[in-house]
C-alpha cells in the first residue's frame, strides 16, 4: 500500500495544477474578450463622431439653361438683385418684372 500514495499524491498535484491552469486560461480569454469588445465600442463611437463632425456635401450647381445669357435674363437677374439689396420694393420689382416681361 506504499506505492500508491506517491501517485494519488501526484494525481492530486497535477489534478490541481491542471485546474489552476484551465482556470487562468478561462479568465485570460474572457479578459481578452472584454478589451475586444471594448475597442469595437470605441471604434464605433469614434466612427459616429467622425460620420456626424463630417460637413454634409455641397449640391452640385445647377446647369444654367441655354437663354440664361439672354439680354431679358440679364435684366430679370438685375433687378432680382436690386430686390434682395432692398434698392427696390415688392411693388417696384413686381412693376418693373412684368414690364419686362410684357404682361
Amino acid at each position: 500500500m506504499r506505492r500508491r500514495r506517491p501517485l494519488l499524491r501526484a494525481a492530486a498535484v497535477g489534478g490541481g495544477a491542471y485546474m489552476v491552469g484551465k482556470n487562468n486560461a478561462r479568465r485570460q480569454a474572457e479578459q481578452a474578450q472584454y478589451q475586444q469588445d471594448q475597442d469595437d465600442r470605441i471604434s464605433n463611437l469614434e466612427a459616429q463622431q467622425a460620420y456626424q463632425q463630417a460637413p454634409p456635401p455641397a449640391p452640385a450647381p445647377a446647369p444654367a439653361p441655354a437663354a440664361a445669357s439672354s439680354p431679358m435674363m440679364d435684366q430679370l437677374n438685375q433687378l432680382a438683385a436690386l430686390h434682395q439689396q432692398g434698392v427696390l420694393t415688392d411693388e417696384e420689382f413686381t412693376a418693373a418684372k412684368a414690364k419686362l416681361l410684357g404682361t
